[in-house]
């Protein structure tokens, strides 16, 4: 295998490393306790019923595994670019192209998602609007240094985390629980359990943040492994609090029901004041999804151009901010365009599908380090190969046969360019 030296001190286009354990693991609490625990547990419930604690528990085994893999592998490739990197050096060329492609697509339409979920939130009407400011003023906060972002990020936890703890507490103590409604009836199916685990997955998925960062670190050997698992963890708390509180209080046909199951949930509780700061919390949530996405989409946009697999220009660092700045505008720019002439809300789907994918590589290369280089228990890397495939072809069909086309593109370009390359290099 190949082996790839962080980029050398003094290189114009070298990222500053600015990042400890803390901070990391703010990046991945941002990522991953953002809109989705606002957004998917209505759409999971539909799907797996009663099940719904059973497909939260089979996301969190996947997440799991990904992570440790993804931990082992960013400890050894400190750069940016995440899985991207990872499937290149271990697996080849192709199989990286394809991980970043995924990554990319994928999340820009989860980016225009949470923009999308911030307009709806503060001014329904609007909703457009509201989502291209949104992205152009974190796109500023990302332009101006990872640190800010990170500053931001903060903020946005304490309020996120305030808004989560009090709909948990009003529900666990109001006299609207029924410790019954947590029970499996007939109604849970193996195909709606798998199906849920798919779409929670995507709130799950915010710790490839803190690997794309990688580059970003300061020793990242030891920074990145220790703050994915703690930021996994942290996450599986809040999650699976917010979902058994909930589900006390609504019960499984209550929340699939649900169009906005927290507010649903405090309204059940005879907590209606707190319907104006879940509807706060969720907008900030939104924001804080939107700021850690695109910060993590610019990176291995970065990384594919350091390769050439899009253009070259876009690699550039900028030397006062030492951000990709280039690659942080176009992401921005491509972001507003989509945010303001679609609704992409139901991108969930969409969205976990490219994600899985991109982790079933990063598994698989995690598969080939040898013990010298950390590799996990083998158990670790074939769950987590098995784990993303199972759920990304369980998730709705209309999903699956988009990502596995936006894929398909991807390979078609792919293969296309190298035809070229090499015709010309005949020539």
């Amino acid at each position: 295998m190949s082996s790839m030296p962080p980029p050398a001190v003094g290189l114009p286009d070298e990222l500053r490393r600015r990042l400890g354990v803390p901070d990391a693991v703010m990046i991945g609490l941002g990522s991953m306790i953002g809109a989705g625990i606002f957004a998917s547990l209505a759409p999971a419930a539909r799907a797996a019923g009663s099940g719904l604690l059973l497909g939260l528990a089979l996301a969190a085994v996947v997440a799991y595994c990904n992570a440790t893999s993804s931990a082992r592998l960013a400890a050894l490739y400190p750069a940016s670019g995440g899985t991207y990197v990872y499937g290149r050096e271990r697996l080849g060329p192709f199989w990286g192209y394809l991980a970043g492609w995924a990554f990319v697509v994928g999340k820009t339409a989860s980016c225009a998602a949470m923009a999308l979920t911030v307009g709806s939130y503060v001014w329904p009407g609007h909703a457009h609007a509201i989502a291209v400011a949104a992205v152009v003023a974190l796109t500023v906060v990302n332009y101006a240094g990872l640190q800010k972002s990170v500053l931001l990020t903060r903020g946005i936890m304490a309020v996120v985390l305030a808004v989560l703890a009090a709909v948990a507490t009003a529900s666990l103590t109001s006299d609207g629980v029924d410790t019954a409604r947590l029970g499996i009836g007939a109604d849970a199916t193996a195909a709606g359990v798998l199906q849920a685990a798919g779409l929670l997955f995507f709130a799950f998925a915010g710790y490839a943040r803190i690997a794309t960062l990688g580059e970003e670190a300061r020793d990242p050997a030891r920074t990145i492994p220790r703050a994915i698992p703690i930021a996994l963890g942290i996450t599986l708390v809040v999650y699976a609090l917010v979902a058994v509180s909930v589900l006390l209080v609504l019960g499984p046909g209550g929340l699939a029901s649900a169009t906005a199951p927290l507010t649903d949930a405090a309204r059940a509780a005879d907590a209606a004041w707190l319907v104006p700061a879940v509807r706060v919390g969720a907008a900030v949530a939104a924001l804080g999804s939107l700021l850690a996405l695109i910060l993590g989409v610019s990176r291995t946009t970065m990384a594919m151009a350091r390769d050439h697999h899009l253009p070259h220009a876009l690699a550039a660092v900028h030397p006062r901010f030492k951000v990709p700045h280039r690659a942080e505008l176009l992401v921005g720019a491509v972001v507003g365009v989509a945010a303001a002439t679609t609704d992409v809300r139901g991108a969930i789907g969409f969205s976990s599908f490219g994600v899985l994918a991109y982790y079933a590589i990063a598994n698989a290369s995690a598969w080939t380090l040898t013990p010298a280089e950390g590799r996990p228990a083998r158990i670790i890397p074939v769950t987590g190969v098995a784990g993303c495939l199972v759920l990304a072809f369980a998730l709705p069909p209309s999903s699956v046969l988009t990502g596995a086309a936006v894929l398909l593109i991807g390979a078609a370009t792919y293969g296309i360019r190298r035809v070229s390359t090499h015709h010309q290099q005949g020539i």
